[in-house]
């Protein structure tokens, strides 16, 4: 039930909007006065706050100002006696939601409460959006406890609350992007915007005006002004993905945002001041690319202030149960399924596969898994046929096209199927059961 706290000194008019506001299904508290005001609202979890200007220890519109500093989720409304124009604006700066004049407007207030507790849910929603996400980008939220792993959390979480630049290396997929955003949720910038854009993604002269932006007339099709990514991300922090990919030009104009903080966009003759948080992160040798002129070494020495190498997920195999468990978990949710486990197969497999394209190889078998799986166990049989051929240590190299491959994947299938139960799958196979545990130690099932 929604809580209405109304300060007011006059008892018969107080308890009249009391009573008014109760009809309508609220709880409705009262204060005589600003002190025992606050003590109704430390005590009680209020919604809205219909607040007199007059009262016998302060002044109702000073007191707003108090409200909303030490309850910021909550609306107020100001009573006025004569419908003071400077008390109303005033009101309104120091944070009231409206203003209404006693006696003339008390028709007003119930829809005029109601469009307050509109605005105090939304206040409530974002809150807990906000929480939300700070939990999901949190290092807490990276999943994983191998060694190298938490070494690179407590390297991110040391430089998170400067504002260093940082550059993050390692192979496709390894989560470059997930600790860019958890760096910045850790930083002084957390409430500011983090933008990320990827520096291959776009060509040359569309890069350009993606993250610098562009006058109108420009060019061909530019009609108005545009603001890149730069002035969008300003106090926050930008995430350049791929920096090894930007083009040597692009990577003078980066090189003077880093230096002094400007930039000029395109078609324009005035600088643009931001203040920025660069991440960057790539998959190549930046120093390889610095011997044969595709990077420059300036930029490099001034994005690499801070380095932190992210292990590949064939480093650190023994996160791989945990994060199959998370996928699985929330492809699960996804698609309206109830997946309690992960065979101890299915597991063996993933872990003995080299994983590429890493954790977001990873991501896509198991999301693949979920979809192709109608129990609550995900087995072997829902995983892609090149890494079935991989799932056993020691196991001779079988090519895909194999007669042997085929034969194998069979057998293993049958004996999902009874459970294994040998001699049922040797009845299904049509072969001796002799023959089965041949197969079975050949192929290492």
């Amino acid at each position: 039930m929604k809580k209405i706290l109304i300060i007011d000194d006059e008892e018969k008019l107080r308890s009249l909007i009391a009573r008014v506001i109760k009809l309508e299904g609220f709880e409705v508290l009262e204060a005589a006065d600003i002190k025992s005001a606050i003590k109704k609202l430390d005590q009680s979890e209020v919604d809205i706050v219909l607040c007199d200007v007059k009262l016998p220890d302060g002044n109702g519109v000073e007191f707003l100002k108090t409200i909303h500093e030490r309850y910021p989720l909550l609306e107020t409304i100001l009573l006025t006696a004569y419908g003071n124009i400077p008390d109303g604006v005033q009101a309104i700066k120091n944070g009231a939601f409206d203003y209404i004049t006693k006696g003339d407007d008390n028709n007003k207030i119930i829809p005029l409460i109601y469009r307050a507790l509109e605005k105090a849910d939304l206040n409530k929603r974002v809150v807990t959006l906000e929480k939300q996400l700070g939990e999901k980008h949190s290092f807490d939220a990276i999943v994983g406890k191998s060694k190298k792993l938490l070494a690179c959390i407590d390297l991110a979480r040391r430089v998170a609350p400067t504002d260093t630049t940082v550059l993050l290396l390692g192979e496709t997929g390894t989560g470059k992007e997930v600790f860019a955003q958890s760096i910045h949720q850790a930083s002084t910038r957390s409430k500011r915007t983090f933008v990320a854009i990827n520096c291959s993604a776009f060509g040359k002269d569309l890069l350009e005006s993606e993250m610098f932006g562009h006058k109108a007339g420009a060019f061909t099709g530019a009609t108005k002004d545009k603001k890149g990514l730069f002035e969008e991300a300003h106090n926050g922090t930008i995430f350049l993905d791929e920096i090894g990919e930007l083009a040597l030009d692009l990577q003078a104009k980066l090189l003077r945002v880093l230096e002094s903080g400007e930039f000029i966009k395109i078609g324009d003759t005035q600088p643009t001041k931001v203040n920025v948080r660069v991440i960057a992160a790539t998959n190549r040798d930046l120093q390889k690319e610095i011997a044969s002129g595709e990077f420059r070494s300036d930029l490099f020495y001034r994005i690499s202030v801070f380095q932190i190498t992210i292990p590949a997920l064939r480093e650190r195999t023994g996160d791989i149960e945990a994060l199959a468990k998370t996928f699985a978990a929330q492809y699960a949710l996804k698609s309206n399924k109830k997946i309690k486990s992960l065979s101890a197969e299915y597991v063996k497999a993933l872990e003995n596969n080299p994983w590429n394209g890493n954790i977001r190889e990873l991501k896509n078998v198991i999301e693949r898994s979920v979809i192709l799986t109608d129990g609550p166990v995900l087995d072997i049989e829902s995983l892609p046929f090149e890494l079935l051929l991989a799932r056993n240590d020691g196991n001779r190299n079988l090519s895909a096209f194999s007669l042997a491959s085929a034969e194998k994947l069979h057998f293993q299938k049958v004996l999902n199927y009874t459970n294994g139960n040998k001699a049922e799958a040797a009845r299904l196979l049509e072969v001796g059961i002799a023959t089965l545990y041949r197969k079975i130690e050949e192929y290492k099932l």
